[in-house]
C-alpha cells in the first residue's frame, strides 16, 4: 500500500511568503516609469499572483480541515497563513487605489517606499522559509530583526511624506486622495512586521 504523502505546511507558507515577495516586485516594476493606463494593465500581473496566493491559503486550510497531526498546533498555522496572506492582500489591494482614485502621477518618496515593501517581503520570505528549522537557523533571527529595522525607516518616510502633504497641498481632494494612499502603504509593511513577530512567538512557543 503507497502511503501518502503528507502535506507540507511550511513549504505552504513559505510560498505565500515568496507570491508576496514576487508580487512587490511586480508592482515595483509597473511603477519604475509610471504611467496611469499601462499601470492598469501591469498590475494584471500583481493580481494573478495575488489569485496563486489564494489557492496557496485554501489548500492550508483544506488540509487543516482533514489532517488529525499537525507539526505545530493547526491555530498557529492558521494565523500565520492569515498574515502572511494580509502582506499578498494589500499589496494587491495597493494596485486597485491606485486605479481607483486615478493617480496619474507619482508624489516623492512612493517608490522609496515600495522599495522598502520589497526588501521586507524578501526578509519575510527568508524567516518563513527558516521556521521549519528555527531550532538550527542562523537566519531567522537576522532577518527578523531586518523587518524590524524596515518597518522602523517606513515609519520615519511614511511621517515626512505626510508632513508634506497637509504642509503644502492645497487641493482637499489631493488630500484626501495621498492619505489613503499612504495610509496603504504603512499598512502593508507593518502587515510583513506582523508575520516575523508572528513567526518570532511561534518559535518561543515551540522551543
Amino acid at each position: 500500500m503507497i502511503r501518502k504523502k503528507q502535506f507540507d505546511y511550511f513549504a505552504a507558507m513559505k510560498d505565500i511568503a515568496h507570491l508576496s515577495h514576487e508580487a512587490a516586485t511586480a508592482l515595483q516594476g509597473s511603477l519604475a516609469a509610471y504611467d496611469y493606463e499601462s499601470f492598469i494593465v501591469k498590475s494584471e500581473a500583481v493580481h494573478e499572483i495575488e489569485h496563486r496566493g489564494d489557492d496557496c491559503v485554501y489548500d492550508i486550510y483544506e488540509q487543516l480541515a482533514v489532517t488529525f497531526m499537525t507539526p505545530i498546533d493547526r491555530e498557529d498555522i492558521a494565523l500565520l497563513t492569515d498574515v502572511l496572506d494580509d502582506v499578498l492582500d494589500g499589496i494587491n489591494e495597493f494596485t486597485y487605489l491606485l486605479e481607483n482614485l486615478v493617480v496619474r502621477q507619482l508624489r516623492p518618496g512612493v517608490k522609496e517606499f515600495i522599495e522598502t515593501i520589497v526588501e521586507a517581503t524578501e526578509a519575510v520570505e527568508v524567516a518563513t522559509g527558516e521556521f521549519s528549522k528555527f531550532k538550527n537557523s542562523k537566519k531567522l533571527k537576522e532577518h527578523v530583526k531586518t523587518v524590524k529595522t524596515l518597518e522602523k525607516g517606513a515609519d520615519r518616510l511614511y511621517s515626512e511624506m505626510t508632513k508634506e502633504l497637509y504642509t503644502h497641498e492645497k487641493d482637499a481632494i489631493e488630500i484626501i486622495k495621498w492619505r489613503d494612499v499612504y495610509n496603504k502603504l504603512e499598512k502593508i509593511v507593518n502587515d510583513a512586521e506582523s508575520c516575523v513577530k508572528v513567526i518570532k512567538s511561534l518559535v518561543i512557543k515551540n522551543s
